[in-house]
């Protein structure tokens, strides 16, 4: 259906070119599923949206190559030519449909736009055909919902939505990018069987792009590994994750999560006690009980991880506890002492023993501060260091999360994700806490540099001798890291238990819906 041949990409800058495609070749076949694998910067992305123009020149360049779909070379046709193409023979569904959406039109009329643009029914035609296409891909009640805006549905269901807006033309090939990448597992899981559903049911080539192996374990025909713009391994799935011939594909299946922590916690007395916990918002005349009624205490020591879906309350649970949202009402009685009883006063002394690590460091850190500044910072405000020794705590702080002292004037827009990541657990670090709350610090991480920041965050903590309680929606990752684990579920925990007693003897139904939905069967069934 597709083939890609000696596709060379480049982009032009003031540093220099740079390669970010070096002669690569794939194919996708009908009713196959090919996926291009690859860390952050391999080319995977840039390589799939060269063949729909997508690719702006400059300053990207393309140098060399053809992409043949129905006998003609897609890297040759005109702008009039392609946008023909695009959206009725090749579709797209792309990461993150909050951003590709258009918030200002309903879902239905950008799913009917496509159909109207290029196939020139009517209106009525139109919103029959995107009805049926809503239905198809698992939204319930479409026609009360098809008015609605992106705002008014969760990720999996914009998710959804996209999926139908690539398909409503029929397309004979789906280019999906990292569609899955910011979902929990379980709305993920349920997207992937979507999409290998219609795939089979409409016999379309999918080309799918994705950084994690899992992911595509369970749905992909033929792999395809990226790295650093080169192609270094093709092969059917079997290939791929029975006789990986290359190390650097070897080293992405053993950055999957799939073993459990080794180390069996001593008996300690509790440092954290939460006790009745209750932290609802107010929305309109009525309350959203986002945490209700919550108890369970973490040991000294002990890293608890706090799984559940979006929307279930873990990271309210989080960040009630360091009373950075206001709670209705309970106890978090840390080391004896009750913190939603402390002024603000007695607050801000505690605070430099319980800190947090947020989930997306480019958000959390000051753009505008050094690295310097953004460690030195905590170390100043709590006392613990004046102007004249504060930059060998800041050095030191460098070390022991891995980034090059060099690094210490940089900006954060300067680093990498994976390096923002450090920089945020070094700020979080600096005061020495007892307790730190980590919120999905790895969620939008690649497979290899969350494995990274995981077994950073696993020596640090032995280092510092943390308690953790470490937020996550995904279990494989909780179970690398975790002793004990609390499953939530809106608002209220279902179940609780040692991590290997809950992965191997789940009592409630949601907790083995959750861990059925962990990507990758056919990595776990090769495991045992």
């Amino acid at each position: 259906m597709l083939t890609a041949e000696n596709l060379g990409i480049s982009f032009v800058t003031r540093m220099g070119t740079n390669k970010a495609v070096d002669g690569i070749s794939f194919t996708v076949e009908a009713g196959k599923i090919t996926a291009i694998i690859g860390e952050s910067g391999s080319g995977k992305s840039v390589a799939c949206y060269s063949l729909l123009g997508l690719i702006p020149q400059p300053p990207g360049r393309i140098d060399s190559g053809r992409a043949l779909f129905q006998g003609q070379d897609l890297l040759q046709l005109t702008e009039a030519q392609l946008r023909e193409t695009r959206g009725r023979d090749i579709a797209m569904v792309f990461q993150d449909p909050m951003t590709c959406l258009n918030p200002y039109m309903t879902v239905g009329n950008q799913l009917m736009e496509p159909l109207r643009y290029h196939k020139k029914v009517s209106k009525a035609q139109a919103r029959e055909r995107a009805l049926e296409l809503l239905e198809e891909v698992g939204i319930r009640d479409p026609a009360s919902t098809i008015d609605n805006y992106p705002h008014q549905f969760s990720g999996g269901m914009r998710q959804r939505v996209m999926i139908a807006m690539a398909l409503i033309n029929e397309p004979k090939l789906l280019i999906a990018d990292e569609p899955t990448t910011a979902l929990d597992v379980t709305i993920q899981a349920q997207i992937l069987e979507l999409l290998a559903a219609l795939q089979k049911k409409r016999n379309i080539g999918i080309l799918f792009i994705s950084h994690d192996l899992a992911v595509v374990a369970d749905i992909a025909d033929t792999i395809v590994v990226m790295q650093e713009g080169k192609i270094i391994e093709t092969g059917n799935r079997d290939d791929i994750f029975r006789h990986a011939q290359q190390p650097y594909t070897q080293k992405l299946l053993q950055a999957i999560p799939t073993g459990g922590k080794s180390e069996v916690l001593q008996k300690s007395e509790p440092l954290l006690s939460i006790r009745n916990l209750s932290t609802w918002f107010r929305q309109g005349k009525t309350h959203v009980k986002a945490v209700d009624d919550v108890s369970f205490e973490i040991r000294r020591g002990e890293v608890l991880g706090l799984v559940g879906e979006s929307g279930s309350g873990k990271s309210t649970i989080g960040r009630s506890i360091l009373r950075l949202v206001p709670i209705t009402s309970g106890e978090v009685i840390f080391d004896g002492t009750d913190i939603t009883a402390l002024a603000a006063r007695e607050l801000k002394n505690m605070r430099s023993r319980l800190q947090i690590i947020f989930q997306d460091p480019f958000a959390s850190l000051n753009p505008r501060m050094t690295v310097f500044d953004t460690l030195a910072e905590p170390l100043l405000l709590h006392g613990l260091d004046n102007r004249s020794n504060v930059g060998a705590s800041v050095l030191k702080l460098m070390d022991d999360v891995g980034l090059a002292r060099s690094f210490v004037r940089k900006y954060p827009h300067e680093f990498s994700g994976g390096q923002r990541q450090r920089i945020a657990i070094g700020r979080a670090l600096a005061t020495r806490p007892e307790f730190v709350v980590a919120d999905e610090p790895v969620s939008a991480l690649d497979v290899t540099i969350q494995a990274q920041i995981l077994d950073l965050m696993r020596e640090l903590g032995k280092e510092y001798s943390l308690t953790t309680l470490f937020i996550s929606h995904d279990l494989a990752v909780v179970r690398k890291l975790a002793d004990r684990i609390v499953v939530l579920q809106k608002g209220k925990i279902v179940e609780q238990a040692g991590t290997s007693e809950l992965f191997e003897h789940p009592r409630q139904p949601y907790t083995r819906q959750l861990l059925q939905s962990i990507p990758g069967r056919v990595l776990r069934a090769n495991a045992t």
